[in-house]
């Protein structure tokens, strides 16, 4: 979609896909655990102005599973969660965000594209509208996979606390 931009509420745990401003979806979200925040290792869900600098799982089926941004050759299910208790699951697909913003989310030790904070999608058992992440934006495998084709690498990206 054409002039499409994304807006992330951490309150309302919601993210919107707006088309030349107006909203066309809206997808329940889980953002950090530890609240908002852009120091780098604090857990926390960056605020700000950013783009998606990268699309990442194009044409993998639902719950492929990604370490680094790289695809294991794995899929979720329930007996591998059970293998892998501490993994922080990111599955299907990654929207790769990279922060606008000089010394407030990028650069220096409030970089968003050196944290790693990506939208991604989680396991369907995870759930959506509680802050449970460890900084990036979960969502629902079927959610992430329509917004992933919605939208084009370099689409703005504005996280705010409200």
């Amino acid at each position: 979609m054409s002039a499409s931009t994304l807006h992330i509420s951490i309150a309302a745990q919601q993210l919107s896909l707006l088309v030349q401003g107006k909203p066309v979806r809206h997808y329940r979200v889980s953002t950090a655990k530890n609240g908002a925040g852009n120091t780098e290792n604090s857990g926390c869900t960056p605020l700000g102005l950013h783009y998606v600098r990268a699309k990442i799982g194009a044409g993998l089926p639902v719950n492929s599973v990604f370490v680094g941004r790289r695809f294991t050759g794995e899929y979720y299910t329930s007996s591998l969660a059970s293998r892998y208790p501490q993994r922080d699951w990111i599955l299907t697909r990654i929207l790769w965000l990279c922060g606008l913003e000089p010394g407030f989310n990028r650069l220096g030790q409030v970089d968003s594209m050196r944290r790693f904070i990506y939208i991604h999608g989680t396991p369907d058992t995870e759930p959506m509208g509680i802050p449970l992440s460890h900084g990036c934006v979960r969502m629902r495998n079927a959610d992430i996979l329509e917004l992933f084709e919605l939208i084009q690498a370099g689409c703005r990206v504005s996280i705010t606390a409200e």
